[in-house]
């Protein structure tokens, strides 16, 4: 491959990689960009085939991170911290109401979400407080159905930024949550945490995780396309996309 090539693009099979070459890589770096398009990051002479080679080898990878953008979808743009802005919670919108006085930066008070003049300052901050605080207490209790349900009655659960992924697990039965998922309808909450449920046991997308969220969950593609239709009506700032 030619050293002074800035971009081009190599196709291997259904993937279109756009390859850059840095004269400080020593390994190739592969990234699944937020629009979706897969990256190359490349040492300077490397071997056509030895990339397509490595991009084989990744493909597992490469579709998960690709379907987890789909996932989540592109957030509209942002809103505005203003009284009236609507901010979803448990798929109810919640006008945002800016207030001079209250016991905490943010509180959902008589169906208005109720934003402090002072935290003002860093609003998305404080909304993001407020999401996960409330995904930590409401969100264990929720969890433990679909965990005992699927012999996984120790699963631990964390609230977090996780960008476009609506949970992540371990192998020492950890989940963890997207803070963002409080914004959606229980039912959908349902979903993805069974579906995270299910990775203690299945740790890609193998038919057998398919199957096997099936038997918990029967009808799941039903939820799983509403997620993905609902996925651009959520609140999502940049820092933590």
């Amino acid at each position: 491959m030619d050293g002074s090539a800035a971009v081009e693009i190599v196709k291997v099979g259904d993937l279109d990689v756009q390859v850059r070459v840095s004269e400080r890589r020593r390994h190739v770096r592969l990234t699944v960009e937020r629009d979706a398009a897969v990256t190359a990051v490349v040492p300077p002479g490397i071997d056509h085939a030895e990339l397509v080679k490595i991009v084989k080898s990744r493909r597992r990878w490469l579709y998960g991170k690709l379907a987890e953008r789909r996932e989540l979808g592109e957030p509209r743009p942002e809103r505005e911290y203003v009284s009236g802005e609507g901010f979803p919670y448990l798929g109810r919108s919640h006008r945002l109401l800016i207030v001079d006085a209250a016991p905490s930066p943010v509180r959902l008070m008589r169906g208005r979400l109720e934003l402090r003049r002072d935290a003002l300052d860093d609003p998305a901050a404080a909304l993001i407080d407020w999401y996960t605080r409330r995904g930590r207490a409401w969100l264990p209790e929720r969890l433990r159905p679909w965990a005992e349900r699927m012999q996984c009655p120790d699963a631990q659960l964390r609230v977090l930024p996780l960008g476009y992924r609506w949970g992540s697990c371990s192998r020492d039965g950890r989940l963890n949550v997207h803070w963002a998922t409080m914004q959606l309808p229980p039912d959908l909450i349902d979903y993805v945490l069974a579906h995270e449920v299910v990775h203690l046991h299945e740790h890609d997308h193998s038919e057998r995780f398919w199957r096997r969220l099936e038997r918990a969950m029967p009808g799941y593609s039903a939820r799983r396309a509403r997620l993905k239709h609902l996925g651009p009506d959520l609140w999502l700032p940049d820092r933590d996309r």
